[in-house]
């Protein structure tokens, strides 16, 4: 099936290349940065990434890269966020952490029904070995419990928890922008084994599932560069449909 999928998804990366980079990482370079080196240099997000390493597979479109990602840009929008809200450099610290780890653990059950209320379970149990307070345990089990679409949140007793909660989400939900027509997509269709004909016959429906996401955003930074991130996925989803068509009707 990758086979098959290969030159496709190698015209919708030279589709991708094409459109620019969303605004949110020009504009918060420097949160975006600062993010990085939080997740590449503390102890605790080192391990946790090991060990995700070893649990998740990318063969399901969700796997490493993808936790990576969005523990990077949640970490960036907690780090904006608290920022605005005059925050202390301890406190900012200390969250950028906690976000990411949850954004680590977020799809550790992505393969199972109800992901993330099984995630948040499983999370629990890792997050034993790591000296967490309970209530940043709570921050991020709450967080990865409320990360999936269209689901009703359970709402956190703290501020502070509700902002790692809607951190993870808007994070997770920037990848349905381009990352979804660059990889995300191409592993699913693999894994699931889906021919190129039931591909197309889902399409239009997956379109206007990434088009409702734009009015999810959760934070007021989420709100403002979510919407562009969908808004670009969508063009190059519409692209692609074209030059599938087009350009690939013999596997139609």
């Amino acid at each position: 099936m990758k086979l098959i999928y290969a030159p496709i998804r190698k015209r919708a990366l030279q589709i991708v290349s094409r459109y620019p980079s969303p605004d949110f990482y020009q504009d918060h370079l420097q949160a975006n940065e600062l993010s990085r080196q939080y997740f590449e240099a503390n102890p605790f997000t080192v391990q946790l990434r090991a060990f995700v390493a070893r649990q998740l597979k990318d063969d399901f479109g969700h796997g490493l890269e993808h936790a990576v990602k969005v523990a990077i840009d949640a970490g960036a929008l907690i780090i904006i966020e608290n920022k605005l809200a005059g925050s202390s450099n301890d406190l900012l610290n200390r969250r950028v952490i906690i976000v990411q780890c949850a954004a680590l653990l977020h799809d550790i059950k992505r393969k199972q029904e109800n992901h993330a209320v099984k995630g948040a379970v499983y999370a629990r149990k890792v997050l034993e070995k790591y000296p967490f307070d309970p209530d940043e345990t709570e921050d991020i089990c709450l967080a990865i419990r409320n990360h999936e679409a269209f689901k009703n949140i359970v709402k956190s007793s703290t501020l502070q928890g509700s902002l790692v909660s809607d951190c993870l989400y808007d994070a997770d939900k920037f990848r349905w922008g381009p990352d979804n027509f660059s990889d995300t997509v191409w592993t699913m269709v693999s894994f699931f084994k889906i021919p190129v004909v039931k591909f197309m016959e889902f399409y239009p429906d997956g379109m206007k599932k990434i088009a409702k996401i734009k009015h999810t955003f959760r934070t007021g930074t989420g709100k403002k560069y979510g919407p562009q991130f969908i808004d670009i996925g969508l063009a190059i989803g519409e692209e692609l449909f074209d030059v599938i068509n087009n350009e690939f009707a013999h596997l139609l």
